[in-house]
């Protein structure tokens, strides 16, 4: 006769195991390693929260520290590789396989680990892809997770990056999962409760609080005259010209430049009101000019970012905040905000092929792509309209029946035809195919898909994809912006002057841009100190961004 509670039962085992360690749910910072031996199973599928941002680093540490004898063979399933201890789980033989989304901080690490078979990838995947999974074929037998407090009843105040948390515990409590939580301190009564106790089977109060990376904070003072005339282009090049008000901004100082040109250049433009008013989007710092002067109405957030608490409290009309008044984010509900209800995504990337290909791995790092490839794809699923998204695919329909018309998102690349080291962004071949083939991967970890790519912006100009109609068109288009990389040498200059007479391709002038005016006095803030002005001196940076 069929045993259908064979997995509560180990559930069960694993918890009685677990509470020679606890006092009621509670566990002492020194005996971590033991509670986690004490649960933990040989070959189990364990999430253990790495987040872009929030990370339980004190879980990390003690899982370092297990016996390989008598925990091994582990199968890691989470969102981030950020610290250095998400890898040396593998090197002291705790893990051997993986499957992830981001590991921005240890690319290079992990590049070295994956060619020297110290890691078994399953696949590198987009955030809502990894999620996805979790209540499918990954789902957890242990998560380990982290928040700001919690009471002895095990209720989680997740505080304002909350990020991946309710997901991994969603999936791994209901299905006969155990979660261990690290917390900063145990409170009496948590200021509100983001995961309920019943939910949680273990709480250790770390050693000290949990690591927090101000991943999307960038210093006005460190942009340059390139990026401000990417951005002037970007803004009336696309922004205007589709009128796009929801959108995601990826990472970087492109993206930034925009942010701080919205008060300046947008509003000479006129442009105040029509685009940029709705973000899927965490807290960027260089979005408070905006914010201030009435451009930004509304932004969902993935995660915080440090610094940004008390300025998020006194704008609750704008962001999406508790009753306690601090942020209440989620990455899987704004990533999918961000796939659904966005009209724009624009960000950057590392490598683009001649069909418009991008991607972040290079022989010597594999940066996975979080929730790039999410944010930047066209969602079939998608059914409402909006004036963007139609016009893209107007510009974007060759045949058919106008009434069967699909819209498009705009999926953008905003990048420098040469990147650091003077490395160039455009390529003939994705170093990503050659990581492909080295380690044996049946699907190379490209970014972003060239038929989801609609325009890339360079400081030649922008490539308007849509308008391509063959494969021609489109590799002369990528050419045309390439600059002065090998790709760009490569095009052939007749073609790029049709395509520009076609409106494929614009250059500055064709926008009615000066590159001499693209200069810093444009930009609403100049350095963190302004930032922290416009805030009204609620923004609080990061010391390391601080030289006041």
């Amino acid at each position: 006769m069929a045993d259908w509670r064979g997995e509560r039962k180990a559930r069960d085992a694993r918890i009685e195991a677990g509470r020679v360690h606890a006092r009621g749910k509670v566990v002492p910072a020194d005996a971590v390693t033991a509670l986690l031996e004490s649960i933990l199973r040989p070959g189990d599928r364990v999430c253990l929260e790495g987040d872009n941002q929030k990370q339980a680093d004190c879980l990390a540490r003690a899982l370092v520290q297990c016996d390989p004898g008598r925990v091994h063979g582990l199968h890691m399933v989470q969102s981030g590789i950020v610290l250095p201890e998400h890898l040396d789980v593998f090197e002291t033989g705790v893990a051997e396989r993986l499957d992830y989304s981001y590991s921005g901080p240890q690319g290079a690490r992990i590049a070295r680990m994956l060619y020297g078979g110290q890691i078994k990838l399953g696949a590198v995947h987009t955030y809502l892809e990894l999620f996805a999974r979790y209540f499918m074929d990954l789902t957890p037998h242990v998560a380990l997770i982290a928040g700001v407090s919690a009471d002895r009843e095990g209720n989680l105040y997740t505080g304002p990056n909350t990020e991946d948390t309710p997901t991994i515990v969603e999936a791994t409590h209901f299905k006969n999962g155990v979660v261990v939580a690290q917390v900063n301190e145990i409170v009496d009564r948590v200021p509100r409760v983001d995961i309920p106790g019943d939910r949680v089977d273990f709480v250790v109060e770390a050693d000290t609080p949990f690591f927090v990376e101000p991943l999307f904070t960038r210093d006005p003072a460190a942009m340059t005259e390139t990026q401000i005339l990417i951005a002037m282009m970007a803004i009336k090049g696309i922004y205007a010209e589709y009128g796009v008000r929801r959108l995601n901004h990826g990472i970087g100082f492109g993206t930034a430049a925009i942010e701080l040109l919205l008060p300046t250049y947008g509003e000479k433009l006129g442009l105040k009101g029509e685009i940029a008013t709705h973000f899927a989007l965490n807290p960027h710092p260089t979005l408070i000019p905006a914010i201030e002067s009435g451009w930004v109405k509304q932004i969902h957030c993935f995660g915080s970012e440090v610094g940004m608490d008390r300025y998020i409290r006194e704008r609750p009309d704008v962001f999406f905040t508790g009753s306690d008044g601090s942020l209440r984010s989620n990455r899987a509900f704004c990533q999918t905000a961000g796939l659904y209800a966005c009209d724009m995504f624009i960000g950057a990337t590392l490598q683009i092929d001649l069909m418009g290909h991008s991607s972040t791995v290079t022989q010597s790092r594999v940066a996975g792509f979080g929730g790039a490839p999410n944010m930047g794809s066209d969602p079939h699923g998608r059914r409402h309209p909006s004036d963007p998204w139609m016009k893209a695919g107007r510009e974007g329909q060759i045949v058919g029946d106008p009434a069967l018309m699909r819209g498009r998102k705009l999926v953008v690349q905003l990048v420098e035809t040469f990147g650091d080291k003077l490395v160039p962004t455009f390529v003939e071949r994705l170093d990503a195919l050659e990581l492909a083939k080295k380690i044996g991967l049946e699907l190379a970890p490209v970014m972003i898909y060239a038929d989801d790519v609609t325009h890339i912006v360079t400081e030649e100009g922008i490539a308007n994809l849509l308008l391509c109609r063959d494969a021609d068109d489109r590799e002369q288009a990528i050419r045309g912006v390439a600059g002065y990389t090998e790709v760009g040498r490569g095009r052939d200059k007749t073609k790029a002057e049709e395509l520009r007479a076609r409106g494929v391709i614009r250059r500055p002038e064709d926008l009615g841009i000066e590159p001499l005016d693209a200069d810093r006095s444009l930009l609403a803030a100049r350095s963190i100190k302004d930032l922290v002005h416009w805030s009204g001196g609620l923004y609080e940076p990061p010391a390391r961004f601080r030289n006041w």
